[in-house]
């Protein structure tokens, strides 16, 4: 028998976005339902975000004793239980869980049904026994690892990131095909966990990030012993368990197999769109995923789309986001507009890199007389006290002052983004972050910094000289 049921708001999909439009309409008691056909958390608490940040928490424990001669400390090699690190990961996701349970979303209000949804109409859904019918649909389905057509790979058994945490067992050579930010976070933390580790890939590492940001991290990595090997194409996969060939071609084309025990593919994300039925609603999709306007409206106008389902740039925060929009948009009728332009990024390896803006590239492009400003991380006292001093922070800025973008690559990079977030989302010049005292000796000091470098040229002026001098002659 079909149970049919009407609700205000149908939520399909209970990561990150789903769960935030979810709570947020069930705390202001609008009729809900959310639906979701896996594990509630989504990718980013159960096999993305939360457990990779566990693990590469570990391996900074663990690179911390190698590294504790330079402070007069005896070090060594660390002794890394792989049991034990799975069970420090899996504690981190289960202490989080509670809040994203269905159990929470219940007590909210929300209706959760477990199950697979699909579009039977432009605005009703079945999932099981259920035929829904509500005002308006949030599809946050989110996205799964891309699988490339190499040939063999289907053949043996490679990880993604929905795999690899299940591992008790440290790697011992792993192999990632895709030097993006999963798979140059996964190399490095398990390199310091004692893993051999090569990186294999087309096109530089970090592709998508400022040049001299990224090669800061991968000179790094590389005397950490990650091995790189870029500027290839993966021809072919074979092999068995841990005893796996990864052949290559070069540019010039020659072959090699490298040989490995695991294989982890970090070659993007691919939208969670084939199951939805969307054809049935007239919904529009595009390869990268839902076809949405600036209010993240579908090519229904009852249906709303975010996050991963969307496209790039896919983080979860950017999710967060796009339920407060839609929330404005479907609840109370507000015209809010997403922002991924002044939307930030941060790639966890260490050191981090974390960016928001425009790039060096667009700001010298579209801003005649911009200006590239810089502070080096060796140049920051608490940075030399902790004996971190790769990297810097480098800021982009037009003629008038204001903030067009900034990276940053160092230690706790993105903890640092926080007051330049504050000034381009509202619209300050650079000149407020000068003017603002920070706490001696933190890293955040090169915030300041940088944007003293601003005014420089300013107090050089000639005229500004002679106001000088003239002021001196009274004393």
């Amino acid at each position: 028998m079909i149970q049919k049921l009407e609700t205000d708001l149908c939520v399909i999909g209970a990561g990150s976005g789903g769960l935030s439009v979810a709570a947020a309409a069930a705390m202001m008691k609008v009729p809900v339902i959310l639906i979701e056909r896996g594990r509630m958390g989504g990718d980013c608490l159960n096999a993305g975000c939360v457990p990779s940040k566990a693990l590469i928490a570990a391996a900074k424990h663990a690179q911390a004793i190698r590294d504790a001669s330079a402070f007069g400390i005896t070090s060594g090699e660390p002794q890394v239980n792989g049991a034990r690190v799975k069970a420090h990961v899996q504690g981190v996701i289960d202490a989080i869980r509670p809040t994203d349970s269905v159990a929470r979303f219940t007590a909210l209000g929300a209706q959760v049904i477990e199950g697979e949804a699909q579009f039977a109409g432009p605005r009703n859904v079945r999932v099981g026994n259920f035929d829904i019918r509500a005002r308006r649909f949030v599809v946050a389905t989110g996205s799964r690892p891309a699988i490339p057509p190499i040939p063999g790979l289907e053949s043996v058994p490679y990880l993604t990131n929905e795999s690899l945490f299940d591992l008790t067992k440290r790697p011992q050579h792993l192999a990632i095909i895709g030097a993006g930010p999963i798979g140059i976070e996964m190399a490095q933390a398990h390199r310091r966990l004692g893993s051999d580790v090569t990186v294999i890939d087309m096109g530089p590492p970090l592709s998508r990030e400022d040049r001299e940001a990224a090669d800061v991290v991968i000179r790094k990595m590389k005397a950490e012993g990650v091995t790189f090997i870029i500027g290839v194409k993966v021809l072919a996969v074979a092999g068995q368990k841990e005893a796996l060939g990864i052949r290559i071609a070069a540019a010039d084309g020659k072959e090699r197999t490298i040989t490995c025990s695991h294989i982890l593919v970090a070659t993007g994300r691919k939208p969670n769109v084939e199951s939805l039925g969307l054809g049935a609603a007239g919904i529009a999709t595009e390869k990268q995923g839902i076809i949405v306007d600036r209010r993240l409206r579908t090519s229904n106008r009852r249906v709303f789309a975010i996050g991963d389902v969307t496209g790039p740039p896919q983080f979860t925060h950017r999710s967060g986001d796009h339920a407060g929009v839609v929330l404005r948009n479907a609840l109370f009728r507000l015209p809010a507009k997403i922002r991924d332009e002044r939307m930030p990024r941060v790639t966890f390896c260490d050191p981090e890199i974390a960016a928001v803006g425009l790039s060096e590239e667009e700001a010298l492009f579209r801003h005649k007389g911009a200006t590239i400003l810089r502070w080096p991380f060796a140049e920051n006292d608490r940075a030399q006290a902790e004996g971190h001093t790769e990297g810097f922070i480098k800021a982009f800025v037009d003629a008038k002052g204001f903030i067009l973008g900034v990276v940053i690559v160092g230690r706790n990079a993105g903890e640092l983004l926080a007051p330049w977030l504050m000034a381009i989302e509202q619209k300050q010049k650079i000149g407020v972050l000068a003017s603002l005292v920070f706490p001696y000796p933190t890293l955040s000091e090169i915030s300041k910094r940088v944007a003293v470098r601003h005014a420089l040229p300013q107090l050089r002026r000639p005229i500004l000289q002679r106001v000088l001098r003239f002021v001196r002659l009274f004393g």
